[in-house]
């Protein structure tokens, strides 16, 4: 027995439950790269100051990773409780775990205070942060996924994922207007602290946002119809992430595939060239940060266009476009890199980010399709971000230590085109999944799952 399918969202209530998603994932992505940003800047010198430059950013970059390794356990916690509960009452606790996490590395005592002590608390906050950033990912882009309808899901909800570039924004401004304002050793001794603290502020926000928003009408009517099955036939719901496995192992794997270009030169666009731009190129920490900024202003804007454009052409052609375009970027990304200049960083960062934008942003329309309604949150959860563990954790880290042993851009091209090659693989496995029925409530048969549109 299947429920009725719930109507569209009106248009303005659509438009608030966009803002919410928005909102919430722009503080959570803030949280997330003020700490890569810091790691990049001035945690090496902090909480590794016995180390070389390159090793202790190297470390830095490893407490980095960390946070990536907690969000598959994110992923399946949220998941499953997200399936079970609904979306909103998770988005609002990854919401406080987050910002408590994030004001918390505001406090901390440094190296120089407690010791061995600090990397080890540092690395307990990030694991709380990578735990929150797992869990709120699939419930945000759901929840708009969910109230729209299929003619502009791709680019509604598109706008949770815009939260990325504008959280990254949002972070690389504060730190950009604090290393303008500050002398080197004001921001090393107590300036670094401040956009962490200003999370406590955000999350309030966000919070209060939050809250005022509608379970999806879409889950309501999968969780009315699941009651109603286990009260008149008895019928009792396998474990979300049972009946993921069971019905959609092949979406998690597409899924995790096509992660991996969008996550690796995600990172290696706007971390990692924090430290090649000012170690490899001589170029300031001011210079590198400008250059980010403005590349993610440009990102912001891109992602709905790009969403809107998987409206009309599907999802795989707008994903396949990014794939390509970003592996085929990565040398003259570097090559303008190397001129030294800031117009030519600006422009590697820029065309990186407006193809990067092509993968990212028919992502939350394209994953939230694969999956049936009562394990979508665990689904979706599941393949973005078990991916993230063998993508974008060690892209900088990896980043580092090939300059470090090369000390040439070259190996690290190789590796970004490397992995877009095995997103074009996923992509072109995957099926068309543009005019999909959000509102369908039962699981897809193995049978079902093997179904592939005309490519």
């Amino acid at each position: 027995m299947a429920a009725a399918t719930p109507s569209p969202t009106p248009p303005g209530s659509l438009k608030r439950i966009v803002a919410a998603s928005l909102i919430g994932t722009t503080i959570e992505w803030y949280d997330f790269f003020l700490y890569g940003s810091a790691a990049a800047l001035v945690f090496n010198k902090l909480f590794f100051p016995d180390s070389d430059p390159l090793v202790g950013t190297l470390l830095s970059f490893l407490t980095y990773a960390v946070g990536f390794a907690a969000r598959p356990l994110g992923a399946l916690v949220f998941g499953h409780y997200g399936d079970r509960l609904g979306r909103k009452k998770l988005l609002v606790l990854s919401l406080l775990l987050m910002g408590g996490a994030t004001f918390a590395i505001g406090l901390l005592p440094t190296h120089a205070t407690v010791g061995s002590a600090a990397p080890v608390l540092l690395t307990v906050l990030r694991l709380v942060q990578g735990f929150a950033l797992g869990g709120e990912w699939g419930g945000a882009v759901l929840l708009v996924s969910e109230h729209g309808d299929a003619k502009r899901r791709g680019f509604w909800a598109s706008w949770p994922q815009t939260g990325a570039p504008a959280g990254q924004l949002l972070a690389t401004g504060v730190l950009s207007a604090l290393t303008a304002l500050l002398s080197e050793a004001a921001f090393a001794s107590w300036g670094w602290r401040i956009p962490f603290l200003l999370s406590g502020v955000l999350v309030i926000v966000g919070l209060w946002i939050r809250l005022s928003v509608d379970e999806s009408p879409v889950f309501k009517a999968a969780l009315a119809a699941a009651e109603e099955r286990r009260a008149t036939a008895g019928q009792v719901e396998k474990m979300p992430l049972v009946a993921v496995l069971r019905h959609h192992w092949r979406d998690v794997l597409i899924a995790m595939g096509a992660r991996m270009a969008e996550n690796i030169s995600y990172y290696v666009i706007t971390a990692f060239i924090l430290v090649y731009a000012t170690t490899q190129v001589g170029l300031s920490k001011q210079t590198a940060l400008n250059a980010v900024l403005i590349g993610s202003a440009v990102h912001f804007a891109v992602i709905p266009l790009w969403g809107a454009l998987s409206d009309r052409l599907g999802r795989r052609p707008v994903y396949l476009i990014g794939a390509v375009g970003v592996g085929a970027w990565m040398f003259p990304f570097f090559a303008l890199i190397d001129r030294g200049t800031f117009g030519s960083l600006l422009l590697a960062v820029t065309v990186g980010l407006v193809l990067h934008g092509a993968m990212y942003a028919p992502q939350a329309a394209f994953f939230s399709e694969m999956f049936a309604t009562r394990m979508r949150y665990s689904g979706a959860s599941i393949g973005a971000q078990f991916s993230s563990v063998a993508a974008g954790a060690p892209a900088p880290l990896i980043a580092t230590a090939l300059l470090a042993d090369h000390g040439t851009s070259t190996p690290i091209s190789l590796y970004v085109i490397a992995a877009a090659l095995l997103t074009i693989v996923a992509v072109i496995c995957a099926r068309e999944t543009r005019d999909s029925d959000l509102g369908g409530v039962a699981e897809r048969t193995p049978e079902d799952s093997r179904v592939r549109a005309d490519a």
